[in-house]
């Protein structure tokens, strides 16, 4: 039982992501919860307000002196079979040290620095309801694997055709946003793998759903390009703990180069890609003129109806395939391969069309995604086993997947985001012995694709990049 000020009987609810509170007059709400976005709801005559406010109301109640019926539900304590949890590193206890005080916030450590094993250590301490929430399928499986291994408990499973809710349960984003509904006041402790990914404008439901005072978010690369890694304060808490790449470098994880390697179109291949440059630059500028403030996303909702908005965009997306698809890059990841002859080379291409043309000419596994789960566990099998030297790949392995025995990446092509070029990198930084590794960025000079490689090397992690031809 709970109080507030107010001679009416009064309950707060949980209802499908959102609380009620029923018995409770404008004056109370105003005076006793104004920090709390309450909406008055006709259709059920009760205020309304997001779940995730629910810590605050609570303590709001404890502070008042009339009795409220809590019908909301109390999670229940977990008990763990066994803990076999690797011992923390120092950066580690750092991190851990930083959460545990207020039970709230984000974690950034560079990928291959252990986030897991601090998201374990603090699931085992707080011995609570946990629900952890990732990016993909093949991210759910591994935790529920790192889970049933270090906890010793089989984690329930909320996606991939799969409905099965325990005390600990693993999901995707997509899944989280469509079940919040049903399962926001089952948990305590929400961990979110990959926190980036939360803010979008659906996925943040996942946060928003919940009563779960408890949460902690898990990143490598919290930024976004949309700047609404802000909103990351108000869905899990402060950023609690950041390691910078400097500190582990060669310690924590591998020692590591980057070497960028410039290559240029061939003539025929340069001459269609100024000509195609030069139809989108003079049609944008027709444009402008025309209406003030025109932009790319204008032209893209404009070309379903008007044919020349139409045509420019197939130029434009005929220019990128030039730049993404060069014939020299190829060239360059055949003598690649010549010099990492005995080693696991990732390659990371810009789009699908690339990783396939990789695949075709090399002969070598192509990891899309829309693979099916057996398929790609088939081919990182492979590749650990080194049956596959090679995979290629265009975002699939971006984030989550660990792949330890990789020290080589090329990439051939990909986004602006110093995010995604993190991410990259961070598939081959797991430390094996003193083994270096060294990332290659294949890039086409006197192209736009120049610009984007400049963008992505304005992370700390790209410093130093040495520059060489092939």
């Amino acid at each position: 039982m709970h109080a507030i000020k107010h001679n009416d009987a009064a309950r707060l609810v949980f209802s499908h992501g959102t609380l009620l509170f029923d018995g409770v007059s404008r004056e109370t709400i105003r005076t006793h919860f104004a920090g709390i976005p309450w909406q008055w709801d006709e259709r059920v005559g009760q205020w309304r307000c997001d779940a995730i406010w629910y810590s605050e109301i609570i303590g709001l109640l404890d502070d008042s002196s009339t009795q409220v019926e809590n019908l909301v539900p109390q999670q229940p304590s977990v008990h763990w079979p066994y803990v076999a949890i690797h011992p923390l590193r120092e950066e580690q206890r750092k991190a851990l040290a930083a959460w545990m005080p207020i039970g709230k916030g984000v974690v950034v450590m560079p990928t291959g620095t252990g986030k897991t094993e601090v998201a374990l250590t603090i699931m085992q301490q707080t011995a609570v309801s946990t629900l952890v929430v990732c990016p993909v399928r093949d991210l759910m499986y591994q935790w529920h694997h790192r889970i049933l291994e270090g906890l010793g408990y089989d984690a329930g499973i909320i996606g991939d055709n799969t409905f099965n809710v325990r005390p600990v349960s693993v999901t995707t984003y997509d899944s989280a946003c469509i079940h919040m509904g049903k399962l926001g006041a089952q948990f305590k402790l929400l961990i979110f793998d990959e926190c980036h990914h939360l803010p979008g404008p659906m996925r943040r439901d996942a946060a928003l759903m919940s009563i779960a005072p408890m949460r902690l978010g898990l990143t490598a690369t919290p930024e976004r390009s949309d700047n609404r890694h802000l909103d990351l304060q108000g869905l899990i808490g402060p950023i609690v703990y950041a390691l910078p790449m400097a500190e582990v470098k060669g310690r924590t994880l591998a020692d590591y180069e980057v070497v960028r390697i410039p290559v240029h179109l061939s003539p025929e291949e340069q001459t269609t890609y100024d000509r195609l440059a030069g139809e989108v630059r003079n049609y944008m500028h027709l444009k402008v003129r025309e209406t003030p403030g025109y932009s790319w996303q204008d032209l893209c909702a404009e070309a379903g109806k008007d044919p020349e908005c139409r045509k420019t965009q197939k130029a434009f997306h005929a220019k990128t395939a030039i730049e993404d698809r060069a014939e020299e890059k190829l060239r360059v990841l055949e003598d690649l391969f010549r010099l990492h002859a005995d080693d696991r080379v990732l390659v990371f291409t810009g789009s699908n069309a690339m990783a396939r043309e990789v695949s075709k000419r090399f002969l070598v596994p192509c990891l899309l995604n829309h693979c099916r789960k057996k398929e790609r566990g088939d081919i990182l099998d492979g590749f650990k086993k080194a049956e596959y030297k090679v995979i290629a790949a265009n975002q699939v392995l971006d984030e989550g997947v660990d792949i330890p025995e990789a020290k080589i990446a090329i990439v051939v092509g990909g986004q602006t985001s110093v995010k995604q070029a993190k991410q990259r990198l961070g598939r081959i930084l797991r430390k094996q012995a003193d083994a270096k590794a060294t990332l290659y960025e294949v890039v086409c000079a006197e192209t736009r694709e120049e610009q984007r490689s400049r963008q992505r090397r304005r992370s700390d992690a790209y410093a130093g990049t040495r520059h060489r031809r092939i």
